[in-house]
């Protein structure tokens, strides 16, 4: 008997040759689904970072500037022979960040002026040492606690402490120099975060752009995928929504910092309700892509057998409202074409036409119709209307 004999020996049958090559295929798939998800995130994170290097070009020159007139202020108007920490303050606190909090600044020049402060106060007592450097990240962390409750003030206060009790006796200078080095990069860096000029809504339209055109390329794939009923693609299109989250949050990030400069900046408040607009696109936007990668994660879960070609085409549509829009924003434009567009999908969305009493199919039906309402908020359609858009449930 052959299945004896196999049991005795070990041997085993082999398998059908069908069940090979559907392996074999399986694998493949997967192989080349992995492909494309590396590409997309490579490609999406090379985007990400030339846009950083072109947004943050001009604040870096700006803080080096600053630095540079730090330590020249330090240098010769104080006549400080090396007065390091002028600069080190003054690039702390600016940083290369487009959009400088005035808190943010602030927070950081007090935090670096305290620990130096404290920490050559400590040093001309007690000296410098293991033990010295645990005292001095005591006490300059409390008073900054006392101060004021921003982590940022306490960790500078800290670290530059640190360095003061770590590094050589500035030799010239008189005692509390380094203080007020500090104290001028620190009141520098204000300075040139209150009244520097800079005009917000062009770079709130970049962002805005690039977040919208990424949701736009996620819904793409989105519809492709439900089109050929291939989840693969869905999955692809849930890996490109995960990989435009940082374009989403930067563009939210940086509303909400011009937002609070703007009340300082003269220049800025002219623009206030430019910036308010580009909040609440900014939040709505990442709600419709919340929106579209639970989308997406539920159709890469469905079979063949579910008929979603009715849905792709208003996807399709979707995608190229929010394409419409993403151009809107960059040009700083009414969209009202691209309100135009997500209207015509948003009245293609009846859960009960699309699914054909599939009722998987109509749980997708009706997250879209949730997408198209945000969408059309974020298109400045107003939110009753926006919900009059969709047909009656």
């Amino acid at each position: 008997m052959p299945d004896e004999e196999d049991a005795r020996t070990g041997a085993t049958s082999p398998a059908p040759e069908g069940l090979h090559d559907g392996v074999t295929q399986a694998r493949v798939v997967a192989a080349d689904t992995w492909r494309r998800l590396r590409i997309l995130t490579g490609r999406a994170r090379a985007r990400q970072g030339v846009a950083r290097v072109r947004t943050s070009l001009v604040p870096i020159a700006v803080s080096a500037l600053a630095a540079g007139l730090a330590y020249f202020v330090a240098h010769d108007l104080f006549d400080h022979p090396f007065p390091f920490f002028a600069p080190v303050a003054a690039w702390v606190c600016l940083g290369f960040a487009p959009d400088r909090q005035i808190r943010r600044v602030l927070e950081l020049a007090i935090g670096v002026a305290l620990g130096v402060g404290i920490g050559d106060a400590i040093v001309h007592v007690i000296g410098s040492g293991a033990w010295q450097v645990a005292v001095v990240l005591v006490v300059s962390a409390l008073v900054a606690r006392f101060i004021d409750a921003g982590i940022l003030l306490t960790t500078q206060a800290g670290v530059q402490a640190v360095v003061i009790v770590l590094l050589p006796p500035s030799g010239t200078g008189g005692p509390g120099s380094r203080f007020v080095d500090a104290l001028v990069g620190g009141a520098i860096a204000l300075l040139v975060a209150v009244l520097w000029p800079r005009d917000p809504r062009r770079r709130l339209a970049l962002l805005g752009r690039e977040a919208l055109g990424a949701l736009a390329e996620t819904l793409t794939m989105l519809a492709g995928g439900l089109a050929h009923g291939r989840a693969d693609e869905a999955r692809a299109a849930l890996a490109r929504g995960r990989a435009a989250e940082p374009a989403l949050e930067l563009w939210q990030t940086s509303a909400s910092d011009a937002r609070e400069l703007a009340r300082v900046n003269s220049q800025g408040r002219r623009h206030l309700d430019v910036i308010d607009r580009s909040t609440e696109q900014a939040v709505l936007t990442d709600r419709v892509m919340r929106t579209v990668r639970v989308l997406a994660r539920r159709a890469a879960a469905l079979t063949g057998e579910h008929d979603t070609s009715g849905l792709a085409d208003v996807v399709s549509r979707f995608a190229v409202a929010v394409r419409d829009l993403s151009a809107a924003v960059g040009e700083g434009r009414d969209p009202a074409r691209a309100r135009e567009g997500l209207r015509e999908a948003a009245a293609l969305v009846d859960p009960r036409a699309l699914a054909g009493g599939d009722w998987e199919v109509a749980s997708l039906a009706l997250l879209v119709r949730s997408a198209l309402v945000d969408a059309l908020e974020a298109a400045g359609e107003d939110p009753g209307a926006a919900r009059d858009a969709l047909p009656t449930l």
